[in-house]
């Protein structure tokens, strides 16, 4: 089974290695103890090393190549769902996935930002990262959900919002700041989840929301740390050093009152466990959903309100 260890995982990816070699062994007999108590040392090993990850490390695991993304989710979070495609002025953007899903019988507006595994899904995502018609995509929908009082539920993850020439020439500044604004008095809740990587403005587009949350491993940070290590150093190789300076896990930003919740994450990520993961964000949107919905619509904007100018206050 191939996890595609990173640096820090190697002492585990050993042990690993040692327990699948004797899986291989036709006679099992004498060598049970010995799988059995590699095991438990694996496991001990690996809440070890989770248990002091530094804020680059946890950053890699943002990005970790078996990551589950947007779409890994949607079949299993959601009863259904029907997808909605295109901006209706230039493009369907495939980096944001939208459309009207059904969780525990309550009807919602789901949008979400998609990444790609293969190269040619790479190629169609654009590597997650929106193009203005994506934006504009997603604020089309968010409108249609607060015409029909339906609650929105977002999934971030992006290295940011696409930089290319074509998208500065669609008015993509335009189009995130649009998306910042109309979000900040929509007239219906709004859930947002970083699932993996937040960065810039390209996440915060999609995640003005009453209530937001992070799994335990994600990232969420006004630039990504090869970007910060390139400004504040001349030298992206330093990213370890400005993960740090950063504050962007999610332990950070909950100490900071940025976030609201922390979604759990299974013993050594997602990667490990795919299905106690979908499980593990099934019920906390459940649980949000079922208490956000009962609070008037006014009182809910007001609070969103009251929230986006309480952040940044200076402290002496």
């Amino acid at each position: 089974m191939n996890l595609d260890y990173l640096d820090f995982e190697q002492p585990i990816a050993d042990l690993e290695g040692k327990i699948e070699a004797l899986c291989n062994i036709k006679d099992k007999v004498d060598i049970v103890q010995e799988m059995e108590a590699l095991k438990v040392k694996s496991g001990a090993l690996t809440k070890k090393i989770f248990s002091s990850l530094s804020d680059w490390q946890i950053s890699q695991l943002a990005r970790h190549p078996k990551r589950l993304y947007t779409l890994d989710y949607i079949d299993s979070v959601f009863d259904e769902f029907t997808e909605l495609h295109g901006d209706r002025s230039f493009a369907d953007d495939h980096a944001i996935i939208g459309g009207i899903a059904k969780l525990n019988d309550q009807p919602l507006m789901f949008i979400g930002q998609q990444k790609g595994r293969s190269t040619q899904d790479k190629l169609k995502y654009n590597f997650g990262m929106p193009r203005p018609e994506g934006y504009r995509k997603a604020l089309r929908l968010m409108k249609m959900a607060e015409k029909f009082s339906m609650p929105i539920v977002t999934f971030i993850d992006t290295p940011g919002a696409y930089p290319g020439i074509g998208a500065e020439e669609r008015g993509q500044s335009e189009a995130i700041a649009r998306n910042l604004f109309e979000m900040s008095t929509l007239a219906t809740p709004i859930i947002s989840v970083v699932i993996g990587e937040g960065g810039s403005g390209g996440a915060l587009a999609i995640g003005v929301a009453d209530t937001m949350m992070m799994f335990e491993y994600s990232i969420y940070s006004v630039i990504s740390p090869e970007g910060c290590a390139s400004i504040l150093y001349n030298d992206a190789a330093k990213a370890n050093i400005a993960a740090e300076s950063l504050k962007l896990t999610s332990a950070h930003l909950k100490k900071e009152n940025l976030i609201d919740e922390i979604i759990p994450e299974p013993l050594g990520g997602i990667h490990r466990d795919p299905d106690e993961a979908k499980k593990l964000l099934r019920d906390a949107l459940m649980e949000q959903l079922h208490s956000i919905v009962k609070i008037p619509v006014d009182q809910l904007v007001q609070a969103r309100a009251d929230k986006l100018l309480g952040f940044g206050k200076f402290k002496e």
